[in-house]
């Protein structure tokens, strides 16, 4: 690429990000790495009607949690700021102006009521579009319909109006998509846009082509949503003389839910249980939505999980550190379908993270849980428990369920082991075993295994049953790791003070 790759992830803070928009943003950062380029935050904040306050703050903190650090943009600077559509207010105007001198477009001064009434005579004619185009805007209050001295006169006046586009008629306009290929499109079937308003702010299609040409960016990366703004937005370049500099478009597949029936959207979550945001967001009117990070998510588990859905390497591996899905990205391998969101596919991803961490990094993670539940204990002591139940957990959060039984002995027994295993012979069985617990100690597990499987064969005893009840006086039930070593990181007078308080418990 002989143009330097700069992309940007230009989200609107009209609410939480949803893990659609963070895909999106790890797509573009994935590009710009990939081939040495500069990956740009910008804030399109020009509907304030749909400001929503806190939503930017958790954008920016839901890509540093996500880490994916941005090169340029809000909070960091650059050196084509500002990078908040708000504050480029005055650049926009000026644009807008160009379009009207140079033809590409006009002012439209049509009431609220007489675009609906203009809607209303289509819908009566059965036309088959209700739209302000090249048709409909010959019938309208605007520059083109009105004389030059009439414009400004009411612009003098200060009458509310749009700059609205002007698209052309009847032209087929043929395009390319990095992953979708051509596409073609009849100005005819396209309406005059909106790109202005008289309260001095732009629509997203204005400042987001102004913005893309004054920023040098060479490649949008974004939503399939967006995939029909992309006719205008290409007749803008065009409009302005800037199709030397226009970029290349890419328009990713949408999440889709579950079932495969639709946009993934917070009611699915809401519905099905899991987060769609990175992050926990609580709405200005106090409603709390889930997020993957409070739901007990590692970032990269989280980032891995999303970089599969709409691409793939073209192996069968799954599992990627963020320095191979830089190496390895490319957009000819996004889908041009929608890609269904599987939650315990989202999971497996996290129990694979999980597995492959330290022990003293998840030890680390752990303690603050065990302090909350007032067990004292020493680090070490909870890296040993981390050995033996990591391969069961999903997130750290389960790690309590799985080694409770480590830290505490059992109150209770379970009843359906008793009844199933514990006969008579077996209280006289584990008094035995605790004296040779006594005479070899727990310090040499292998030694102890042996010395324990040897008196059980040579009485004839029930295996299953012996060392079930063994483990439920343990730990209260049939659960847990490998028995013996427990029995080993219990030690041997926790071991014996356990089995002889369910030897006096346990009746039958």
């Amino acid at each position: 690429m002989s143009r330097r790759v700069r992309v940007r992830f230009a989200p609107s803070p009209t609410g939480p990000l949803h893990m659609g928009g963070v895909r999106t943003a790890l797509f573009n950062y994935l590009f710009a790495k990939k081939h040495g380029g500069d990956f740009l935050l910008r804030i399109e904040d020009t509907d304030q009607t749909r400001y929503v306050p806190g939503a930017e703050e958790y954008i920016i903190e839901a890509l540093k949690w996500c880490n994916i650090p941005f090169d340029e943009g809000v909070g960091i600077g650059g050196n084509c700021g500002p990078y908040r559509q708000s504050e480029r207010k005055p650049i926009y105007k000026k644009y807008a102006d160009e379009l009207i001198a140079n033809g590409w477009a006009y002012y439209a001064f049509d009431t609220p009521e007489e675009l609906d009434a203009m809607r209303k005579k289509l819908e009566e004619e059965k036309s088959s579009t209700l739209q302000y185009d090249a048709i409909t805007r010959k019938m309208m209050r605007n520059s083109i319909t009105i004389s030059k001295e009439e414009t400004e006169k009411l612009l003098n006046e200060g009458v509310q109006y749009v700059i609205r586009f002007k698209m052309p008629d009847n032209e087929e306009l043929k395009m390319t998509d990095l992953i979708r290929g051509e596409v073609i499109v009849n100005t005819r079937t396209l309406d005059d846009k909106v790109l202005f308003k008289s309260d001095g702010m732009p629509t997203y299609h204005l400042a987001n082509v102004v913005d893309d040409y004054l920023m040098d960016i060479s490649h949008v990366i974004r939503g399939e949503e967006w995939l029909p703004s992309m006719p205008l937005h290409v007749m803008l370049y065009r409009a302005f003389g800037w199709t030397d500099k226009m970029p290349q478009f890419s328009h990713l597949p949408l999440l889709l839910k579950p079932d495969g029936k639709g946009k993934l959207s917070k009611r699915d979550g809401d519905r099905l249980g899991f987060p769609v945001f990175p992050l926990q967001w609580t709405s200005p009117e106090g409603e709390i939505s889930s997020g993957y990070r409070e739901s007990g998510y590692f970032a990269d588990a989280f980032v891995n999980l999303l970089a599969l859905l709409g691409w793939n390497s073209g192996t069968e591996q799954e599992i990627f550190t963020k320095e191979e899905l830089v190496e390895l990205f490319s957009l000819e391998r996004v889908g041009k379908s929608g890609s269904k969101f599987d939650p315990e596919k989202a999971k497996w991803f996290n129990h694979q993270y999980l597995r492959t961490k330290s022990n003293e990094e998840l030890a680390k993670l752990y303690l603050p849980i065990l302090e909350t539940k007032n067990i004292q204990v020493s680090e070490e002591f909870v890296v040993k428990v981390i050995a033996l139940i990591k391969d069961r957990a999903t997130f750290v959060k389960d790690f309590w369920e799985h080694s409770s039984f480590l830290f505490e002995a059992p109150t209770t027994y379970d009843e359906a082991v008793i009844k199933k295993r514990w006969k008579e012979d077996v209280p006289d069985a584990l008094k035995k075993i605790i004296a040779i617990i006594i005479l070899h100690s727990t310090d040499d597990i292998q030694k102890l295994h042996d010395k324990v499987m040897e008196f059980i064969q040579a009485n004839e005893l029930n295996m299953g049953q012996i060392m079930n009840c063994f483990r439920l006086c343990l730990v209260g039930g049939s659960k847990g790791p490998d028995l013996f070593e427990m029995i080993g990181l219990l030690g041997e007078r926790e071991v014996v003070t356990r089995l002889e308080k369910a030897l006096d418990t346990i009746k039958i």
